[in-house]
């Protein structure tokens, strides 16, 4: 089922929808959530590389209320080709983020089609986008919590997948921003394996005649990268019970026509890019980025993980001494949704301090 990768959530899980302003966020603890689309300007964005994003906008949605102490604030920066639409499948009474406890502030990240992005960019599109990190898609988010919400530090910070990624990235930069930490299925570096898959999917793109180097004036489907991603989101076993013989032929059809359809192209790479070269420790030790992080830390990571390699997370998690919670499923990367009634108590708990 298609409906099982991470992208869609107006198709189920990863779509990307965005709509208009930033300004309701003014009085210190009156941030009553509505779940609205908004976006903080942030004048130019600096890149860790020394170059810059110009007119940086960073895009968001907050769900609860911030308390007089501002100390029940969570941010949950999007996955790759994700969206802060499809962090609203995680929160609810009995889901993983009780609004009615904590102030959830659900991130765009960068090149996502909802912040600043080759797609959306007046004056830096499509191939004219400066290359970005995880490191500065973090610095935006703390820019984000700092600039616009004004808070000097985070109950947590958590995030699935890609937005794994930037949480490591965020205990190791920002190490006493927050609380608590919850990577999920995320890195704190790729391993070979995983450099094999997204690296396909570059070269795929950018094989591809209509992607036109990046000057299209259509975006186009690229569907040889949306089958790449097919074959590792999931395992084996999971993708044949899911998708028998007798329908294989239309959804192959459909992985070709549509492809990664509505996710822009250029974003796309923006992305795999930042994540091919993810690495928490900027090419030092991961040890000494280890010793950096202050922060209490849960690692959720899928034991069965094609797309994110398991094991630094879970090395990390040792040398930080971390909790982990495994995720077992054969549903691979996708283990958040087919294990929810496992993953949705541990988060919840850990949350609470318990």
């Amino acid at each position: 089922m298609r409906s099982l990768t991470f992208r869609s959530v107006a198709a189920v899980f990863f779509l990307f929808i965005v709509v208009a302003g930033a300004s309701l966020l003014r009085r210190t603890h009156q941030h009553t959530a509505d779940s609205q689309q908004k976006f903080a300007s942030l004048g130019a964005c600096k890149l860790a590389d020394g170059l810059e994003i110009k007119d940086c906008r960073i895009g968001y949605r907050t769900w609860g209320t911030l308390n007089a102490a501002k100390s029940n604030a969570v941010l949950f920066p999007s996955w790759f080709s994700g969206s802060s639409l499809n962090i609203a499948v995680f929160v609810g009474a009995e889901k993983m983020l009780d609004p009615a406890k904590y102030f959830i502030i659900a991130v765009d990240a960068l090149a996502d089609g909802v912040s600043s992005s080759p797609s959306n960019s007046t004056t830096q599109a499509g191939p004219l986008f400066p290359a970005i990190s995880t490191r500065d898609m973090v610095d935006a988010e703390y820019r984000l919590a700092t600039e616009t919400f004004h808070l000097a530090h985070l109950h947590a910070v958590m995030g699935i997948s890609m937005g794994g990624m930037q949480t490591f990235e965020w205990m190791v930069k920002y190490p006493d921003f927050m609380d608590e930490a919850i990577p999920i299925v995320g890195s704190t570096k790729l391993t070979g394996y995983d450099l094999l898959l997204w690296q396909a999917e570059e070269t795929a793109i950018k094989a591809d005649p209509a992607w036109r180097q990046g000057r299209y004036s259509q975006a186009p489907p690229v569907g040889a990268a949306e089958i790449l991603h097919q074959m590792n989101v999931t395992t084996p076993a999971h993708f044949a019970r899911e998708h028998p013989p007798e329908k294989f032929a239309a959804d192959y059809a459909g992985y070709l026509e549509e492809g990664i359809l509505p996710f822009d192209a250029n974003d796309w790479l923006a992305q795999l890019q930042a994540m091919i070269h993810h690495d928490v420790a900027h090419g030092g030790s991961l040890e000494d980025a280890a010793k950096r992080v202050h922060a209490k830390v849960l690692v959720v990571a899928a034991t069965q993980d094609h797309m994110v390699n398991p094991k630094p997370a879970l090395d990390f998690a040792a040398q930080i001494g971390a909790k982990t919670l495994l995720l077992e499923s054969d549903c691979g990367h996708l283990a958040t949704q087919c294990e929810t009634e496992k993953m949705y108590p541990a988060v919840r708990a850990f949350l609470d301090g318990k």
